[in-house]
């Protein structure tokens, strides 16, 4: 209980002070938003702060900070330091300055800020990975839900043979087609109220569980309690890559300005970007603490993550609290996905120009995104093995579009003459995790398994992905000053 504690307290003491930094760093002023100056009744909607604030954390926090703390616990008590560290440095720090520059951009989507920061030729590979993420939050995001509501809301078998998982599906997509379509204030700015009471409530009911058992299921961290997980995964880097949203994820790149488009004033953007990311630490702290009870006494580890969610909210809420907690879960991918497939609207209408104002424009791209998300979608559900596959991809992609958006932010942050250490040295950190993992996992390049046996070292050491991952870090950084450099020499004198 006592690391719990501890976790809990650097995610908050840690998320107030930083933040004030953070926020100190960027220096909002009283300029006019283009929620105010570009308003148009679709997306550029003047919304008030607490709504701005919920659609935020709702938009963010997917099934990502509930199923990735609930496999990361199997690391040991050390993830209750490192979630609450990284949200702190890392995750908030990198929505904050995403949301905050769409804001000084006009409400800019992240290809657009990504093309003016780093450059024409970054902006295209980016677009094409960010597209793809979207796409994989998206289909992920009805997937997950989908299946949550036919076993155990319905009590339904959710295989690909029933008809009523697909029936599901449909309604789940009917729905983001209506969010994706329809104003931001007209269908997101109304529901989402609803929705976040839910999540809210859902979250603080696992917590007030936890404490309730008094802690002697929650493991402190010690020399015997270091990073032993049971299937001999490597902490770095498949922690990181494994607990995804919860720590950091580039997918909050393209929620953030998103939300740039609805903020009235620029100083709500520390409340709405940076402490929202903070508030889901929070939730993933919660779920991983309930899983690493579970697991204390005995639930068999390979038990699937979404299974336990379940058996989480039985044993802490009871059957009834255990409805609610289910159904917040629910509502997290939802909120999620609804918003993915809008912001690729967006995108997708900024890079060919198709003004989003004009309902048939409007039409016509919202059913151009959805044509291929279906398609996704009946790969995952039918195909052996279908849905891992795409949730590896998923994990790895959503952290890979990140260190773009850092590197970003370190360039405007350079150009502006400022502290930009504090999205360089994030970003580097990342780099290392996606580089190294992609190298090493079995859906990337295998190296250490492949060529191991050949070259004479351990097949399940990270030695050559290491080394890859190390030197591909130092590269990010050598380019993002480079190209800060570039940027100052191009300010008028």
């Amino acid at each position: 209980m006592i690391t719990f504690i501890i976790g809990l307290l650097i995610l908050i003491l840690g998320g107030f002070f930083y933040g004030k930094l953070v926020e100190k760093v960027f220096a909002p002023d009283t300029r006019q938003t283009p929620a105010i100056s570009q308003a148009d009744g679709v997306d550029f909607v003047a919304m008030p702060k607490w709504k701005n604030q919920l659609i935020e954390l709702l938009n963010i926090a997917g099934t990502g900070p509930v199923l990735g703390p609930i496999q990361g616990i199997l690391f040991g008590p050390l993830a209750f330091i490192t979630i609450p560290i990284g949200c702190v440095l890392a995750g908030s720090v990198h929505d904050y300055f995403n949301g905050m520059i769409s804001i000084r951009n006009g409400g800019a989507q992240m290809p657009r800020l990504v093309g003016k920061y780093l450059g024409p030729q970054i902006k295209r590979f980016y677009t094409l990975v960010l597209w793809l993420l979207l796409f994989l939050v998206g289909v992920v995001f009805i997937y997950t839900p989908g299946d949550l509501i036919a076993r155990d809301i319905l009590n339904k078998d959710a295989g690909a043979q029933n008809t009523t998982i697909w029936i599901v599906y449909a309604v789940i997509f009917g729905y983001y087609l209506i969010a994706t379509f329809f104003p931001i204030d007209k269908i997101i700015g109304r529901v989402y109220p609803i929705f976040g009471a839910i999540l809210i409530i859902s979250a603080l009911g696992v917590f007030t569980g936890i404490m309730m058992d008094g802690g002697v299921n929650l493991l402190n961290l010690s020399w015997s309690t270091l990073p032993q997980h049971p299937l001999g995964q490597q902490f770095i880097p498949v922690f990181f890559i494994t607990v995804a949203c919860g720590i950091l994820s580039g997918f909050h790149g393209s929620q953030s300005t998103l939300i740039s488009r609805t903020i009235t004033a620029e100083k709500e953007g520390r409340g709405t970007f940076y402490n929202m990311m903070i508030l889901e630490g929070f939730i993933a702290m919660c779920w991983a603490a309930g899983a690493m009870v579970l697991f204390s006494r005995g639930v068999d580890f390979s038990t699937g993550a979404t299974a336990m969610v379940g058996l989480i909210s039985q044993e802490f809420l009871g059957p009834i609290g255990a409805f609610f907690a289910i159904l917040g879960v629910i509502v997290l991918p939802i909120t999620s996905g609804d918003t993915a497939f809008r912001s690729l609207r967006l995108m997708v209408g900024e890079a060919f120009n198709i003004d989003q104002t004009v309902i048939k424009n409007r039409l016509l791209t919202t059913l151009g995104i959805f044509v291929p998300a279906v398609v996704i979608l009946v790969f995952a559900k039918t195909a052996p093995n279908g849905f891992n596959l795409l949730w590896q991809y998923f994990g790895f992609t959503n952290q890979f579009v990140a260190i773009f958006a850092l590197a970003m932010a370190a360039v405007y942050l350079m150009t502006e003459h400022k502290i930009f250490w504090i999205t360089l040295l994030p970003g580097m950190f990342y780099t290392f995790i996606v580089i190294s993992y992609i190298c090493h996992a079995p859906i990337g390049l295998g190296l250490e398994p492949r060529l191991g046996p050949m070259i004479g070292i351990n097949p399940n050491s990270y030695i050559l992905s290491y080394l890859i991952g190390a030197a591909a870090a130092i590269l990010y950084m050598v380019l993002v000053l480079k190209q800060g450099r570039k940027g100052l020499d191009q300010l008028p004198q």
